[in-house]
């Protein structure tokens, strides 16, 4: 398998974590959105949505959007829940990670890191992405507070995606010390086995 990537991306990482807990080996090609990699003709015409993650599997079809690479991954593993409940719960906190999550704080970390992203850290936009990130902190604070982990007791594909851009928000300025739920959960992630860091690339 391929995995269109970027190195530096929480939504790229969660596929290369999975794969390297699940021992999936896979060749890994560097498609910056930085240097306008993810808009060259060759790239959009294997992706017209112009974005990474994007995995190619050894047959030459394509998956993309990180949550459902891995969900795809996950398939008959542990990190999938086999129970009906636990298994919506996971794909309860995927959504909510990509519309509560990641828009507020991925962006604000990259509004602040990402020197093309600079124009577009008005006071406005990073008073929002601070208030909305927070909230979701918030969300997953309360929730941890009575569970070790988000679909149900055992770590799963919502617990990679919600860690990818949790384990570094304070980048983009938030206050994980508010959250110690948070926290203690970060580290059960990191404890649990063939756990890579997002520096890992093969």
């Amino acid at each position: 398998m391929i995995l269109y990537d970027m190195a530096d991306s929480g939504n790229c990482y969660k596929p290369r974590l999975l794969m390297a807990k699940l021992g999936i080996p896979f060749t890994r090609v560097e498609v910056s959105s930085h240097t306008g990699e993810t808009r060259k003709p060759d790239y959009i015409a294997k992706n017209p949505n112009a974005m990474v993650p994007m995995l190619e599997l050894d047959d030459g079809r394509r998956i993309a959007e990180s949550n459902a690479i891995l969900l795809y991954l996950a398939e008959g593993t542990r990190f999938l829940p086999a129970d009906k409940y636990e298994r919506a719960l996971a794909y309860q906190w995927l959504f909510f990670e990509q519309y509560s999550h990641e828009p507020y704080i991925a962006v604000r970390k990259a509004l602040l890191t990402f020197p093309e992203r600079a124009k577009d850290a008005t006071p406005e936009r990073l008073a929002q992405t601070l208030e909305r990130g927070n909230k979701a902190l918030g969300v997953m604070n309360s929730h941890l507070q009575q569970n070790a982990f988000f679909a149900g007791s055992a770590y799963s594909v919502a617990d990679i995606a919600l860690y990818a851009y949790t384990h570094t928000a304070e980048m983009g300025g938030f206050q994980l010390d508010a959250y110690p739920a948070v926290v203690e959960w970060l580290k059960r992630v990191e404890a649990d086995k063939g756990h890579a860091p997002i520096e890992w690339v093969p």
